[in-house]
């Protein structure tokens, strides 16, 4: 893994990059059913095309985040920047969106497994990179045990170049040819290695890039004429966001910097419309009969791909429908997953701790800043997690299957549409959340079967 470049800096030393360690992985690939793994790939440019239309769709997003913005502080700020951009005018005419659709395998009561959506990540997608260099080792590891012909069934994966090929087309049709491309990085940077990867297919066009903080942003950023954004006095063309996805990110001068970059010409990854639509409850909103029509008039095809991921969702707005499903949830925790309105994993409620939170939310508004899902049963297969200064033991595991999305838009004519490429994170059962940077869940390699 080393060799490899399967790499994050340490827990101990987050910032340097002269103390490193090879990020966790599973020793081996994990079966993934094959029919499913195809499932996934073929629904991905339908959710590319649907998070780009809820990003268009100002009355949607009002009306859905409507309950939530009243209680859920973070969402607010961000739907006011929002609101704000779209009524000055977008200067941005070119978007760029990087997402990552998140399954797990459901298993029914027959057996069959089916494919249904966790989630949808609109901002900050991570692992492109260091999933693209988590194959070989895998492949070494099926050739050492012997297992030559496995080791050539694993799928060729390298999502890290298809991200950057949609950063530089975003780049290309901004059309400055000396503009760069900024990452917006967080104050601790674990997973640098990883931005690194794609950072390095953009070097290899000729793109320069730099690495800048919110605060780097707020004490030297700027608009031009035709609010044209510049870093130390540099164009940028594209901000690639890796950062800003949770409210710990923000103070206020990081939430001036935020508005200064929503409300310039340069293309965001996302902007903010598109942050908002990557939100639980447009999740569960998603979910209720006819939206999807409404959002995508005439793709009935696409609009049946994307449904038959959907597990079941559920709204805890004010009001007999939601007075109903606390009192279901409350009744039978082990059924459900509660869900706030966050990113990066490790916020999720299950069980006994769901139970205590909604008997003490159920009567509240508060109870509307979360969403309420069908808790999926995967089935699970031994594996062994490798984690620096941990124990190597057999595990019971379970996966979860990510797959990547570019598009690039420009005015109101797609330009790009792919599904680059996979991620599997695998984590033991006993671990009901939390993804790689979380702590708790490894990289992993699909075989597929």
């Amino acid at each position: 893994a080393l060799l490899e470049g399967v790499l994050m800096r340490t827990a101990g030393e987050p910032n340097a990059s002269d103390v490193v360690n090879y990020a966790p992985f599973t020793l081996l690939p994990s079966a993934v059913p094959r029919a499913l793994f195809q499932q996934a790939y073929a629904v991905q440019q339908d959710f590319n095309l649907l998070v780009d239309a809820i990003s268009q769709n100002k009355e949607f997003l009002e009306h859905t985040l409507a309950s939530t913005i009243k209680v859920d502080d973070f969402t607010a700020r961000l739907f006011r920047i929002h609101t704000q951009v779209l009524e000055e005018g977008l200067a941005q005419s070119v978007f760029l969106g990087i997402n990552r659709s998140d399954y797990m395998f459901d298993r029914g009561p027959d057996g069959a497994a089916a494919l249904r959506q966790i989630e949808i990540n609109t901002i900050a997608a991570s692992f492109a990179g260091l999933t693209s260099h988590t194959l070989p080792v895998h492949q070494r590891v099926l050739k050492v045990l012997g297992k030559s012909k496995e080791a050539s069934h694993l799928l060729p994966n390298n999502p890290a170049k298809g991200l950057a090929l949609g950063i530089a087309k975003a780049w290309e049709l901004y059309g400055s040819p000396s503009a760069v491309v900024m990452f917006l990085v967080e104050e601790v940077q674990r997973n640098i290695f990883d931005q690194r990867c794609v950072e390095n297919e953009l070097w290899n066009r000729n793109i320069r890039v730099i690495r800048r903080r919110f605060r780097d942003v707020f004490a030297r950023g700027s608009l031009g004429e035709d609010r044209r954004l510049y870093m130390d006095g540099q164009e940028v063309a594209v901000v690639y966001y890796r950062e800003g996805y949770v409210p710990k990110n923000y103070d206020q001068q990081n939430w001036e910097a935020r508005l200064l970059l929503e409300r310039s010409r340069a293309v965001k990854c996302p902007d903010i419309a598109t942050q908002l639509a990557g939100t639980k409850k447009v999740q569960q909103e998603l979910s209720r009969p006819g939206t999807l029509e409404s959002l995508l008039p005439g793709r009935a095809e696409a609009v049946a791909r994307i449904r038959a991921t959907f597990a079941g969702l559920y709204s805890l707005d004010m009001g007999t429908e939601g007075d109903k499903i606390a009192a279901m949830a409350i009744a039978d925790p082990d059924r459900f997953v509660l869900k706030p309105q966050r990113e990066g994993g490790g916020n999720n409620l299950y069980g006994e701790e769901l139970r205590q939170v909604l008997e003490k939310i159920r009567g509240s508004p508060e109870r509307t800043s979360y969403i309420l899902m069908d808790k999926i049963k995967p089935q699970p297969a031994p594996n062994y997690l490798l984690r620096a200064h941990s124990p190597l033991q057999l595990s019971e595991c379970i996966s979860e299957l990510g797959i990547f999305g570019v598009y690039v838009r420009q005015g109101k004519e797609m330009v790009m549409n792919t599904a680059p490429g996979h991620l599997l994170r695998t984590k033991a059962v006993e671990h009901a959340d939390g993804g790689v940077a979380a702590g708790v869940a490894v990289l992993d390699t699909p075989y597929l079967v």
